[in-house]
């Protein structure tokens, strides 16, 4: 094919995915750190506790232009995101050609890791950018030491630095490869070039007065407390979700190019240069990934490296057959595809609601509108506190910004939040003389079940006898909020707290015939259970036999002060009237002795015809 009809093939595919992630962006539901960077937008500084300043400014640039939305929150990101194809495209361009420009940008485009870039606003949007402008001033300094290329690497840099803390190892395959490279080596004798380096390196300075100041709140949480450092078997799993995520294909080709890049290093051109940047920014994460952390995600950690090697892969292409090329296309497209097709799902309340019973659930994205229509309908003066830094940063975005207090929760320490909501005075804390009426929110299903027994007792611990809650529940109750109005704090009175169940029969997803025997337990801190409806679909049909003896399970929850334990077992047997074939959705709702009445989350059976 003639460069210039890939030229605009590129272009053509290029502007329909940009047009996807549009629409995407536009029906999205904001995610929680998207919600949190929005925060710090309003809350406008140099550096913040988990992150350098650009990320919350670009939130903000993208709200003071269109306002508390989601597409305005994403639109900076989304021009970033759609730049980094075409440095792909210059790149590859500069040194092989027009045709091989247009095959590299068309790569970037294709492999979902960077062809989703700026769907959603996070700080890996202008940090892989910033990379990738790196790679390309770097490649017109190997050529000439001109103004327009010491300006763009200085830039850079500082977009660079005021991006992340994970910019560090991109300097640093950055550098090694300049220490490895004869031509980028003599960039070293220029005073220029080591101003331009100064500047990067000042660049960094807001992000380490903000830990002076806060004893090294964000560089103990980036570099100590997020990463175990030593050995886990679970990194291992970081390979085979790179070769899914990269996609097969494109995944064998990037490799081939670590190996063409090793073996033309002595030759003329960028081989040297991009083989060293591509060994550090990729496989070295994979030892990384063995030690590191591995509560989080980490699979977007190497992009960087990849698309510096999409920029040689055409050479590599132009060996293979048609039909290898064709491969090599049609898996980065599948997967792009799949990638927008998870966020259309995500994004949609119906499709979410559909896949409350897998693990394919996009919980991350749901929910939210829920508990946030709910608390738009609280007056404007209302003194709201959240659970935790999640669900404080949604609300907070649904609210227009507003300040909430937050509750000392794990999650904003696991997050590295904690030290932020201490600093702009928003973690909330007892005290004796305030006596204002209080709505309390919390998202319970943010806790594993687990822990959820000891996290009431510490809002009891807080807040007194938690009187009966208002429950927003969405997707068959996978994600459930309790709202508390709580007109001053208690300690001391007591613990309230909702109800635990768990049904040990029907098990989830099961095929059965009726009738169907419905067994579990089920039991409620300080007051005890009333009485239990099973019901179908929502609807009530009949009352559970509650009061069965199980000591395994004041065994389990210790020191329970439910006045029925251990007698909190129930049973049901539910014939054949109640359940037509199909698939039905089984659910509990939990009557307690305080008045208070509970649906706890559903669970999808299947009732076969004999």
């Amino acid at each position: 094919m003639k460069p210039s009809n890939l030229r605009v093939k590129f272009i053509q595919i290029w502007a329909l995915v940009q047009g996807c992630k549009l629409v995407l962006a536009a029906c999205l539901p904001v995610f929680v750190d998207e919600a949190f960077y929005a925060w710090e937008g309003r809350h406008l500084a140099w550096a913040y506790s988990d992150l350098p300043g650009l990320t919350a400014w670009l939130a903000r640039l993208g709200m003071e232009l269109g306002g508390a939305h989601p597409l305005a929150l994403r639109i900076p990101f989304l021009l970033l995101g759609g730049a980094v194809p075409w440095l792909a495209w210059s790149l590859s361009r500069r040194w092989f050609g027009e045709a091989a420009g247009a095959q590299a940008g068309l790569l970037a485009t294709l492999m979902p890791l960077s062809g989703l870039l700026g769907v959603l606003a996070v700080p890996d949007v202008p940090m892989v950018f910033a990379a990738l402008l790196c790679l390309e001033a770097m490649a017109r300094l190997r050529e000439r030491i001109g103004g327009m290329a010491l300006l763009m690497l200085a830039g850079a840099l500082v977009v660079g630095a005021l991006a992340h803390y994970r910019f560090v190892l991109v300097v640093f395959a950055g550098l090694l490869a300049v220490l490895a490279d004869e031509p980028s080596r003599r960039l070293l004798r220029d005073g220029r070039v080591w101003a331009v380096l100064a500047l990067g390196a000042a660049a960094w300075w807001p992000l380490l007065e903000w830990n002076l100041h806060h004893a090294g709140a964000g560089l103990r949480f980036q570099f100590i407390e997020r990463n175990p450092w030593q050995f886990h078997a679970d990194g291992l799993a970081w390979l085979p979700i790179q070769f899914l995520l990269v996609t097969p294909a494109l995944f064998v080709l990037l490799l081939v190019d670590l190996r063409e890049c090793w073996r033309r290093r002595d030759q003329p051109g960028p081989w040297r240069f991009i083989g060293t940047v591509g060994f550090v920014a990729a496989p070295l994460f994979l030892l990384l990934g063995l030690f590191a952390d591995d509560q989080r995600v980490s699979f977007h950690w190497p992009l960087s490296g990849w698309l510096a090697l999409v920029a040689v892969a055409p050479v590599v292409l132009a060996t293979w057959s048609r039909r290898t090329k064709a491969l090599v296309f049609s898996f980065a497209a599948f997967g792009l595809v799949a990638g927008l097709s998870f966020l259309a799902v995500a994004s949609s309340a119906s499709l979410r609601e559909r896949l409350a019973d897998s693990r394919a659930y996009p919980a991350d994205f749901a929910g939210w509108r829920e508990i946030n229509a709910r608390m738009r309908q609280f007056p404007a003066g209302t003194r709201i506190v959240a659970s935790d830094f999640e669900l404080a940063a949604q609300l907070s975005f649904a609210l227009g910004g507003r300040d909430l207090e937050v509750l000392d929760s794990p999650l904003n320490h696991k997050h590295g939040r904690a030290a932020q909501l201490q600093v702009w005075g928003l973690e909330w804390k007892p005290d004796a003389r305030d006596t204002r009426p209080m709505v309390l929110v919390l998202d319970d299903s943010a806790t594993a079940m687990k822990l959820r027994l000891d996290a009431y007792r510490g809002l009891c611990r807080q807040f007194g006898a938690l009187p009966p809650a208002e429950i927003v529940s969405a997707d068959h109750g996978r994600k459930r909020y309790f709202i508390y109005r709580i007109p001053l704090a208690r300690p001391g009175a007591g613990c309230v707290a909702p109800a635990l169940a768990w049904l040990d029969s029907p098990t989830p997803k099961s095929r059965l015939h009726a009738p169907v025997d419905v067994s579990g337990w089920a039991f409620k801190e300080g007051t005890g259970i009333a009485r239990i409806e099973v019901l179908i679909d929502r609807q009530p049909v009949a009352d559970a036999q509650y009061g069965i003896a199980m000591p395994h399970v004041a065994d389990y929850w210790k020191g329970s002060t439910d006045p029925n334990q251990p007698n909190v077992g129930f049973r049901l047997t539910l014939q054949g009237t109640a359940l037509v074939p199909g698939s039905h959705w089984l659910g509990l709702r939990l009557h307690g002795n305080d008045g208070s009445v509970e649906d706890w989350p559903e669970q999808k059976l299947l009732i076969e015809a004999r």
